[in-house]
């Protein structure tokens, strides 16, 4: 089935969005396991993630092997999310994750912990905590009160 994810990915023009973001940011990229690349040193500020995937390219600021031995399962976090760019059609996932993301900032003021696509993906491989959900008002008077507070 890895050579449908990676052709799907190639077609669906995420991994190829995936090597062009490499090579802006000016990382070392290698062939990783399962058909997936992985990009080292990663230079520019954007996204904030210890690691994120674009398609089949695994992308990360730091060594993959520091990150791995912090983080004993992120490689199979995110391939789960090289799979979720193939259900999702390609480059429509990153509509989807920054919806599931308002949602789960919205629910748990956290991005990640109430993110179908992190929660699918495992939160504890990611490095991420299992945060309890708060009522969908207490969740907007939060956001409005520090939307509030930045502006």
């Amino acid at each position: 089935m890895q050579w449908l994810r990676f052709v799907g990915n190639f077609a669906n023009l995420s991994t190829p969005a995936g090597l062009l973001v490499v090579a802006l940011g000016r990382a070392s990229i290698r062939r990783g396991p399962r058909g997936l690349f992985v990009a080292e040193n990663y230079r520019l500020k954007f996204p904030v993630a210890g690691a994120f995937t674009i398609g089949n390219v695994i992308i990360t600021g730091a060594r993959w092997d520091d990150l791995e031995r912090r983080f004993p399962q992120l490689f199979e976090h995110e391939e789960a999310h090289s799979w979720q760019y193939l259900y999702c059609l390609g480059l429509p996932y990153y509509l989807a994750y920054s919806a599931c993301m308002g949602w789960s900032m919205l629910r748990t003021g956290d991005r990640a912990a109430a993110n179908f696509f992190e929660r699918r993906a495992g939160l504890i491989q990611g490095g991420y905590a299992q945060l309890p959900t708060r009522p969908l008002l207490e969740g907007v008077r939060s956001l409005l009160h520090a939307s509030r507070r930045s502006g």
